[in-house]
């Protein structure tokens, strides 16, 4: 077994899609959402536009308070990343999110 890998994510997004707030099979709440992510960053000394658009998701309490929030908003999340089930993209699993 490998040591203690970090997995860890704090990224400024736009909720762009969200799907309806459902359960899981045990009656956790759940929401699937798409988020797009734009800034500037410095790399090799010369500016950068980043832009990224990828696939999130959550659960239990944070899930309800997202599905709360208006599509266009603009929040900071907290999470990890994981594999989507039965597929080798990533996807964000949120853990929190405050306004940004």
């Amino acid at each position: 077994m490998r040591g203690v890998a970090l997995n860890s994510l704090v990224i400024s997004a736009l909720i762009v899609e969200a799907q309806a707030l459902r359960f899981t099979p045990a009656g956790v709440p759940a929401l699937n959402l798409v988020l797009d992510h734009a800034s500037e960053t410095t790399e090799a000394g010369t500016k950068r536009q980043v832009s990224a658009s990828l696939k999130a998701m959550a659960f239990g309490s944070v899930a309800e308070r997202l599905a709360r929030q208006a599509i266009g908003s603009n929040w900071k999340f907290e999470g990890f990343l994981a594999n989507a089930v039965r597929s080798k993209s990533l996807v964000l699993h949120i853990q929190d999110f405050s306004p940004d």
